[in-house]
């Protein structure tokens, strides 16, 4: 059976109110005299509402509406075939903004004036509002608990994630310092990937793992001749970074001699390469790190204080993980994840007596003994949930995690000195924390970070 619209053109009305989007038509004036039943299960607006009143009836504050549908039909003819597309925003009946994409096309007479419009529209609302979701969930995920390939979301590492956003703003020379294990080189190469360069080269190397008499080459290339075994010319790291980043870890181990050289790049923005006579220019983005203490060492002379103050314009510290206890279990839940996926081995979280094992040890590995645990546990695990008994045994030790066996790093001097000074007030205030605090000229905050530092137990100075 075929549809008569000629003799029937209620069939088309129907149609047109069925349809999911809304239509309408306007006159020469842009006033509307049809509005579609879908028109009015979007905005909200009935037939009666609006026939008879411009497209303006659907606009409120900051929302533009069709508000270029009369500019549109007094001068069509900047548009193809007379048609405008339009994304907009307008209010419904019941105040919410709707997101519309509105498709406008006029209507002549036989001489070519034009008489109106016909107009349909989309819902679109549902659509970006769920990706604004999306979006502002993700954005809140890189800022609180991500930063590139750094989890954190302490008052810590978001301070530290502040710091790698301001220095990936310019070329200035970045030192990162802090314990090992702490992602020096994650925090790196986060710069190089929010920076300008990074669509350029990003390369690492550990200054210490390379003997000093191959470093220079390695970092400045060589020609041939320049000493024996260099048959050929050698491009450096230098060069091949050229645009791009390059990070050099454990800066503190090179020689006075190699810190001259890598200052000429600086402030040059030159290198010459082993036995070569002519300079070659760089561009290359210089980030250095370090785990020592490098005042310390300019005090013995093996490190040079122009070098020392021309790589530490800007200082990042990546703090050890004893100071971020709070994220150690983001930070597990993240390596779960990963080697659930590299060893096909879906695991669903871990037991709560092993998550606190984890967070009351002293991690002298930091992050990375972390992620080694972890990896340690999804060999030993059977069922989809790690237990205490799958970590490693230095974890699972109660006497590990006492507070008076708790492991650090060898301290320095300079650390004893201010541990026996603690100890001294201590001793004098007779275990009180905020006495102790005010004999030493520091906050109570302060001290009781100490005391993590250095594993002093205020009641246990008070039996020694």
């Amino acid at each position: 059976m075929e549809l008569d619209f000629r003799n029937n053109p209620g069939i088309l009305s129907n149609m047109v109110d069925v349809m999911a989007d809304g239509v309408f038509t306007v006159d020469a004036n842009g006033q509307i005299v049809a509005w579609s039943a879908g028109a009015a299960r979007i905005t909200g607006y009935s037939s009666l509402d609006v026939v008879g009143k411009t497209c303006h009836v659907l606009e409120g504050q900051n929302c533009k509406g069709f508000s270029k549908l009369t500019e549109f039909m007094e001068n069509p003819s900047p548009y193809p075939w007379g048609i405008c597309n339009q994304e907009c925003k307008v209010l419904g009946k019941d105040g919410r903004e709707l997101y519309l994409y509105g498709n406008v096309s006029v209507l002549r007479n036989e001489q070519g004036i034009v008489m109106g419009a016909v107009g349909t529209f989309t819902d679109l609302t549902a659509f970006i509002l769920s990706n604004e979701k999306i979006a502002v969930l993700e954005e809140q995920t890189k800022s609180r608990e991500a930063f590139q390939q750094i989890v954190g979301k302490g008052q810590v590492m978001q301070e530290v994630f502040r710091r790698l956003r301001l220095a990936a703003q310019s070329d200035v020379s970045v030192l990162v310092t802090g314990e090992s294990g702490t992602g020096k080189e994650l925090a790196a190469r986060a710069i190089h990937a929010l920076s300008s360069r990074k669509d350029q080269p990003f390369f690492a190397i550990n200054c210490s793992a390379i003997p000093e008499t191959l470093l220079e080459s390695e970092l400045f290339g060589h020609v041939k001749g320049a000493f024996t075994g260099a048959i050929r010319d050698k491009a450096g790291v230098f060069q091949a970074a050229d645009g791009g980043t390059l990070f050099l870890d454990e800066i503190g181990d090179t020689s006075p001699l190699l810190q001259l050289k890598l200052l000429r790049v600086l402030q040059e923005g030159e290198i010459r390469r082993v036995g070569d006579e002519r300079a070659t220019k760089v561009n290359v983005r210089l980030i250095t790190a370090t785990n020592k203490k490098l005042k310390q060492i300019l005090a013995t002379g093996e490190m040079r204080e122009d070098f020392y103050y021309r790589i530490r314009v800007f200082e990042i510290t990546m703090p050890p993980l004893r100071e971020r206890r709070e994220d150690i279990p983001l930070l597990v839940n993240h390596f779960i994840s990963d080697y659930s996926k590299i060893y096909q081995h879906p695991v669903a979280g871990m037991a709560q007596d092993a998550m606190q094992h984890l967070v009351k040890y002293s991690w002298p590995g930091n992050v990375r003994e972390l992620r080694n645990a972890i990896e340690h546990a999804f060999v030993t695990v059977e069922g989809d949930c790690l237990t205490l008994l799958d970590l490693p045994s230095e974890i699972r030790s109660l006497e590990s995690n006492s507070p008076n066996t708790i492991r650090h790093s060898p301290i320095s001097s300079e650390d004893e000195q201010e541990r026996d000074k603690i100890l001294a007030a201590l001793r004098q205030t007779k275990g009180r924390k905020l006495e102790a605090a005010k004999l030493l000229g520091i906050s109570r905050v302060t001290l009781w970070k100490k005391l993590q530092k250095f594993a002093i137990q205020p009641s246990s100075v008070l039996t020694s």
